[in-house]
């Protein structure tokens, strides 16, 4: 009997169980023998980690970059900052509208209400058609002044019963500034859950990111509709939360850009490494430039940088052809022959402007490298006399240098990310004719 006994139990088998997103996050939940299941940790332990799964992406933390967290936290606040407003603007466009009134009629409601939405439809159309390919070239701008336009929205809808003759006149405006809002939000999104998917789940973080959304929503409308109930009637206050919290909502938006690390390369960033590079030799990371980079609009970061030109503002890129006079066509004529016989891209210099004509068959690759020359042209002009001859030197000894250096410190060199360009040409060399088309 004993060695039957001694016989069972070594042929006895344990199973554990173990629960987990990922090979580096797993828990043991239980252990299965033939005799009994028992398990590991407290039922609280597997029903948080159950609720968890619902607001964090599978194989959270390593599944994604670094500046997830961070970022997310951010916009979280932001969001729910933008729902207590929305109960305090949407109670006073309703009041506007008459809801409450006897005088109010539901035909002239709804109609100002449908002038409100088609306004917002065609002003989303104008966005993307004018800035549709700018989005993803600078998201992080985008995203913060989406952000921005959505807060004017708010406030037209605040002010628009103060001005009862002009009422209609103001919610167009507010909801043209909210179809701006809702264009350029949208498309920065896809931009930005792309770079935080480090194992091609960008769905499951766009979909997680919609749940975080949708209880950040949930928590603002509830204290929304409790800040509205207090500050009824009293317009002091309404002004104060609303101008508030749009305070806060403005700092949350820049706290929450300013988190990002982008590994793409757009005009700015390249600019930043370019310059650097040519006077150390050396590549900064994407959490150096990243804290270099302007988050702000252009005309808007310009008054805080009057004595600063940065070179990517000199460049023009994808310049039309017909758009020359006659003395630059001679020089670009001539640049073709002696400078740009195996590019597939002719650059001219006019006051300090750099225009970059990109050849029709050229693809990301030659975008990428016209622009870099064309801003290592723009640190020559004050430098240098002969800027085509030094800027292809210096592009011969050290592009490619450059460009490994950009690999191996990890940025993303496939493409250049700029608006689209629809100005191409093409040019034939030769003893007797130069073409360009």
């Amino acid at each position: 009997m004993e060695a039957e006994e001694r016989k069972k139990k070594s042929r006895e088998v344990t199973v554990e169980e173990w629960s987990g997103s990922s090979s580096s996050k797993l828990s043991r939940t239980a252990t299965i023998t033939s005799l009994s299941i028992q398990r590991s940790g407290s039922q609280f332990t597997h029903v948080w980690r159950r609720i968890l799964q619902a607001f964090v992406p599978e194989g959270f933390p390593s599944s994604v970059t670094p500046d997830y967290v961070p970022f997310q936290f951010w916009d979280s606040l932001q969001g729910l900052s933008t729902y207590i407003r929305t109960m305090l603007s949407t109670q006073a466009l309703l009041s506007a509208i008459g809801v409450g009134e006897k005088s109010a009629t539901v035909i002239g409601a709804t109609f100002q209400w449908f002038l409100r939405d088609l306004t917002g439809m065609l002003g989303g159309v104008l966005f993307t058609c004018y800035q549709g390919s700018n989005l993803d070239s600078n998201a992080k701008m985008w995203r913060l002044v989406a952000d921005l336009m959505n807060d004017l929205g708010m406030l037209m809808d605040l002010v628009s019963p103060l001005f009862p003759s002009a009422f209609v006149f103001i919610v167009c405006i507010g909801s043209l500034s909210r179809s701006f809002t809702g264009v350029a939000s949208g498309a920065t999104r896809a931009a930005l859950t792309q770079h935080f998917a480090l194992q091609n789940n960008a769905a499951d973080i766009a979909a997680k990111e919609g749940s975080q959304e949708t209880l950040a929503t949930m928590v603002g409308m509830a204290f929304g509709m409790l800040l509205a109930r207090i500050t009824v009637g009293h317009s002091v206050a309404i002004w104060l939360s609303f101008l508030s919290l749009t305070m806060f909502h403005m700092y949350a938006n820049y706290r929450a850009v300013r988190c990002l690390i982008l590994t793409t390369l757009n005009s700015e960033r390249t600019s930043i490494l370019l310059e650097n590079f040519m006077k150390t030799g050396q590549v900064m990371s994407p959490q150096e430039v990243s804290e270099m980079e302007n988050v702000l609009p252009l005309w808007a970061s310009s008054w805080s940088l009057k004595n600063t030109k940065s070179l990517y503002t000199q460049i023009n890129l994808g310049v039309r052809v017909s758009s020359l006079d006659r003395l630059e066509m001679t020089d670009l004529l001539s640049s073709a022959e002696s400078h740009y016989k195996k590019a597939k891209y002719l650059l001219l210099e006019r006051k300090g402007i750099i225009s970059v004509i990109t050849h029709k068959d050229s693809m990301a690759s030659d975008v990428l490298q016209s622009f870099i020359h064309a801003l290592v042209m723009a640190n020559l002009v004050e430098k240098s006399g002969s800027i085509h001859s030094e800027s292809q030197s210096w592009m011969d000894k050290h592009y490619q240098v450059f460009f490994l250096k950009l690999q191996s410190s990890g940025w993303k060199t496939e493409r250049l990310l700029s608006p689209s360009i629809i100005w191409r040409a093409n040019w034939i060399c030769g003893s007797s004719d130069e073409k360009i088309d």
